[in-house]
């Protein structure tokens, strides 16, 4: 680490729990964040702050004037950019010295697996459920942590799937795909500006700390925000080994996924996540 790392991350290195060793870890992570808008920005820009040596930065959308209002990457001066490349500007100027790599399309099949593959840790900041499984799918697949957060209205939620582990649970195991689920879009419902930097920047926090090896990540719960009475609920879910994913018989890997005692409380995951 050199001279300017010691200060820059002085703060860091001053906690017992991460130190220079974790610091480090921090700065040798690639993080993949899939997603640009209302969670990605305030997850990114945490990121890029604290170090994280390589982030990539997926979206296939431009900025619009009307995603100003939470989407704390992009700027007016670019709307009409693609927020990929508008995001590598915001984090450069924050953070010069990490390697920012944007990608303006949507990410699937061969593309998505191999770059799963290639992180240490996955923020899925997506809007839709199509693109989540197939997140989760790709980090069930390559044993890749996966941080997910959803925000709409003033509803959020967040948890943590680490793949690494035999007995974590994936996110089908607690959203199945192909069930009944109505998708809503921020576009039509609305969602309220700082219930995204809450939701992306826990996200960014579960992430560092799943680089660093720091303290206990939000695997086998999920939190869920309601802002408008400033209410967290805590809701545990364990494996099931029946997930059409990660379980025996799974389309990913051998393993298991949630009984889903609790999980029958929790409403399907909100659609809005990048706002």
């Amino acid at each position: 680490m050199t001279d300017e790392q010691l200060l820059r991350y002085s703060r860091h290195i001053l906690l017992d729990e991460l130190g220079i060793e974790g610091q480090e870890r921090i700065l040798a992570g690639h993080a993949l964040v899939v997603g640009a808008g209302g969670l990605g920005s305030p997850a990114a820009l945490y990121l890029a702050s604290a170090g994280v040596g390589k982030i990539t930065l997926v979206d296939d959308d431009t900025v619009d004037f009307t995603n100003l209002q939470r989407q704390i990457l992009h700027t007016q001066a670019r709307v009409g950019l693609a927020k990929a490349e508008s995001g590598r500007q915001a984090l450069a100027a924050i953070n010069p010295e990490i390697a920012i790599v944007p990608l303006q399309r949507r990410l699937a099949g061969d593309e998505l697996a191999a770059l799963v593959a290639s992180a240490d840790v996955v923020l899925d900041c997506t809007d839709n459920f199509a693109t989540r499984h197939a997140i989760n799918r790709a980090c069930v697949q390559h044993r890749k942590p996966l941080v997910s957060g959803a925000a709409i209205r003033f509803d959020g939620q967040i948890s943590v799937y680490d793949l690494r582990r035999d007995d974590a649970p994936c996110y089908h195991c607690l959203f199945p795909e192909g069930e009944d689920v109505e998708e809503v879009r921020c576009a039509v419902m609305g969602v309220f500006a700082p219930l995204t930097g809450i939701v992306g920047t826990m996200q960014a926090a579960e992430a560092l700390k799943l680089l660093a090896g720091i303290g206990e990540s939000l695997t086998g719960r999920l939190l869920l925000l309601d802002a408008l009475g400033m209410e967290w609920r805590n809701v545990r879910f364990r494996k099931d080994a029946g997930c059409a994913v990660c379980g025996p018989s799974g389309d990913a890997r051998s393993g298991g996924c949630p009984d889903r005692s609790g999980a029958d409380r929790v409403s399907s995951a909100p659609a809005c996540r990048r706002g």
